[in-house]
């Protein structure tokens, strides 16, 4: 297994110091926040994992926003997904590292096979519907690591130019020994990880569709100093979206399709442009940040199990 670059306390002393040393990277070194400018990635998990969704990311690069976008190999709609992203070079590219099937009857396992990894399937074959469904299941961690690399190399096959590595539903690093298998997996392959450049990171996801619009330009106006996360779900009202029901939000089920769009529409509004521009904020993507400063600027989020509310911290 080979070493993973991110953990000792030593080398990130070092690798703060380096990176304090690179003009190109103000966003991540130790100048005051009043100098650092305000940069923001915006990362659009899902692609693959339905054609509605594929459409709505299509939709997304036409308006010409600057992002990146996370693909579920293990999807039904995967190799869509691929030809979009072939065709747009500019987006940056990771892969949505998939252990999860979380919707009322629409399901998929994994790349290699229910058969090579019992331990990570339901009685049907499929990934388990929920985080906690899959930390009760006792795994096995080389079922985990075999699947994973093989979602990898699945999307490194189908002609991907891959950026980073991020995890669907969080599952992937919701323990200590997971989130070493994905490390391990990032530095083997030489990939960034989303969250480990010290992004302050957003979602919009439990916003009710009314006030999606609001929320973000919410998060636009507290966009701080320093390099931001944004992560995004996108869909359509579409009769296929339509039909899915989410058993993991116990408090909306059934309107997957209509959360979705309205994030569509909030993220490819002219509001959402203006505020960008008022605020003076240059936005990435994860191929920019790789370019820019470099795996080895990355290290370890301390807290990976959820994302903020909020740009600005509450006391």
């Amino acid at each position: 297994m080979p070493t993973r670059h991110v953990m000792s306390p030593l080398f990130t002393v070092v690798i703060v110091i380096v990176i304090a040393l690179l003009p190109s990277v103000s966003a991540l070194s130790g100048a005051a926040d009043d100098e650092r400018p305000k940069q923001l990635l915006i990362r659009c998990d899902d692609v693959g994992m339905s054609h509605t969704v594929n459409m709505a990311v299509r939709e997304l690069m036409g308006a010409g926003v600057p992002f990146s976008t996370s693909v579920m190999v293990p999807c039904p709609w995967f190799l869509e997904a691929a030809a979009i992203l072939r065709a747009n070079p500019r987006i940056g590219v990771g892969i949505h590292l998939t252990l999860n099937s979380e919707w009322g009857h629409y399901k998929w396992g994994p790349v290699v096979g229910a058969a090579k990894v019992p331990s990570l399937v339901d009685e049907n074959g499929h990934f388990y519907a929920s985080e906690a469904e899959f930390a009760a299941a006792d795994v096995d961690r080389n079922e985990v690591r075999m699947e994973l690399q093989a979602q990898i190399e699945h999307a490194l096959a189908a002609g991907i130019r891959v950026d980073y590595l991020d995890y669907h539903m969080l599952t992937a690093v919701s323990t200590p020994e997971l989130r070493a298998i994905v490390e391990d997996l990032a530095h083997e392959y030489g990939l960034a990880l989303s969250r480990y450049f010290g992004e302050a990171s957003v979602s919009i996801w439990d916003a009710p569709p009314e006030d999606k619009l609001s929320r973000l330009l919410d998060h636009v106006r507290n966009v701080q100093p320093g390099l931001n996360l944004l992560v995004i779900h996108l869909g359509m009202e579409t009769s296929e979206m339509s039909a899915m029901v989410d058993m993991n939000n116990e408090s909306d089920p059934y309107r997957v399709a209509v959360h979705r769009q309205a994030e569509l529409d909030a993220i490819t509004s002219p509001a959402f442009r203006a505020a960008i521009e008022e605020a003076g904020i240059k936005l990435l993507t994860y191929k920019n940040i790789v370019s820019d400063v470099g795996l080895e600027s990355m290290s370890p989020p301390e807290d990976l199990t959820s994302y903020s509310t909020s740009f600005v911290e509450e006391d």
